[in-house]
């Protein structure tokens, strides 16, 4: 047991029962794309060795990312990561016929989707799979996502969790099959929900925002949480607050699950997986993939300094970072970063191509180490309430979780940890969710 002598909070009760996820999220510079091994991003045979081994290992969920744009460098398509993604519930519906428990999970936007539409979609996916569908709920408010849809990227920033709320609501009121007159300041919808509840009930809710109002937005109306914090200490902190948002928005402590992301990198020994994932960021990030970070928030090309050598001494022409390469790069103010980096850099002696592989899996999500070492890590984290799970994206597809599965899992079981089958043929039942009322 945790050898913390407080609970996180006196008002929550840890599970003691770890859920994995795994993290399909496409092109990325946290996942290997060059090595022999390597899949294809966008081929069948990824998706579906990737959801069939997860099942094997008794994972709780499969979750896809969504892209409505191909990420842009400096104006222009990045060309090491064009690739788009296949839509979400199109690909879910096909994985759900080749599996019979794993839940599935759609990355969906309530600003460029129709409340009602995107409702009847998922309460499909939730009937087709017999009560394994999720929603992970995202909302975008820039115009240079906005121009690929008709309505354009017309959302303040302020308005982007009510907006999503509404959505949310919305959405609700389809699968349980109400008479929906609405009238609000995004949409007016005058519908009935039409499709019978599936074995869950409805879809579960997830949500990614941590921000103030993303996470007031979780507490009063998600299931889980897909958050940044796989730390011990900022797991905890994070696991404070969100209980504290849920019990002021009248539900129970217990309501919101937690599933930090996560990058294992694992061997049969400590000194095995260090080497290995000394190796695995000069997979991850070579000269290229470093100066194109860097560029995020300098905006200016730096194509003419040494990766070798420190970073730029030349402020960034930008002020705040944008968003064309994903959310990671959002709001950041750039001449502070920019200023910390290098002050950090120097201090430990780091080149721009030292550096930017420094930061890959800086965020605390990610665990190092044999598989006892990281299986006892998780227990911890697990047994002290921190956490509810992981949702782990791999860095090889579609082998990157055979370690996990065939070797992580059954020592979490040896320590009580994790599930040795299946609770039931529904998500809300393998997530540990009370059935809906």
């Amino acid at each position: 047991m945790t050898s913390d002598p407080h609970p996180i909070h006196p008002a929550h009760t840890p599970t003691g029962v770890l859920r994995l996820g795994v993290f399909f999220q496409g092109v990325n510079s946290s996942t290997v794309w060059r090595l022999p091994e390597s899949g294809d991003q966008v081929a069948w045979d990824s998706f579906s060795r990737i959801i069939t081994t997860a099942q094997r290992g008794l994972f709780s969920a499969f979750f896809l990312g969504e892209g409505l744009r191909l990420r842009e460098h400096r104006g222009v398509p990045l060309e090491s990561d064009v690739a788009g993604r296949p839509d979400a519930q199109t690909l879910l519906a096909a994985l759900a016929g080749i599996t019979e428990n794993i839940g599935l999970v759609a990355t969906q936007n309530t600003t460029y989707n129709d409340p009602v539409d995107l409702a009847r979609r998922l309460q499909s996916l939730d009937l087709i799979s017999g009560g394994r569908a999720a929603w992970n709920v995202v909302t975008t408010d820039n115009a240079w996502t906005g121009e690929n849809f008709r309505r354009g990227g017309y959302l303040d920033h302020a308005d982007r969790y009510t907006h999503a709320e509404a959505a949310v609501e919305l959405a609700r009121q389809v699968w349980r099959g109400e008479e929906i007159e609405h009238v609000g300041a995004h949409y007016t919808v005058h519908a009935t929900g039409r499709l019978p509840r599936s074995p869950q009930g409805e879809p579960v809710l997830f949500q990614a925002g941590v921000s103030p109002e993303g996470r007031d937005f979780a507490a009063r109306t998600a299931d889980v949480v897909f958050s940044p914090f796989g730390d011990r200490e900022r797991a905890i902190e994070f696991r404070r607050d969100l209980v504290e948002r849920t019990l002021a928005a009248g539900r129970d402590a217990q309501a919101v699950q937690i599933m930090p992301g996560a990058e294992l990198v694992l061997a049969e020994t400590d000194a095995e997986a260090e080497e290995k994932v000394r190796w695995l960021r000069t997979q991850q990030i070579g000269p290229r993939q470093a100066l194109d970070l860097l560029e995020q928030y300098w905006g200016r090309d730096l194509s003419a300094f040494d990766p070798d050598g420190p970073l730029p001494g030349v402020d960034p022409e930008v002020v705040v970072s944008g968003v064309t390469r994903g959310a990671g790069f959002q709001f950041e103010k750039a001449k502070e970063l920019t200023d910390a980096w290098r002050a950090e850099a120097a201090a430990k002696g780091l080149s721009i191509l030292e550096f930017a592989r420094s930061r890959q899996g800086s965020r605390g999500g990610t665990h190092v180490g044999s598989y006892d070492t990281v299986a006892d890590e998780l227990a911890e984290l697990v047994r002290l309430g921190a956490v509810d799970g992981l949702n782990i994206t791999p860095w090889l597809v579609p082998g990157g979780i055979d370690d996990i599965v065939d070797h992580l899992v059954p020592r979490l079981q040896d320590r009580g940890v994790y599930p040795s089958a299946y609770a039931g043929p529904t998500l809300r039942e393998n997530l540990g969710l009370p059935p809906l009322a």
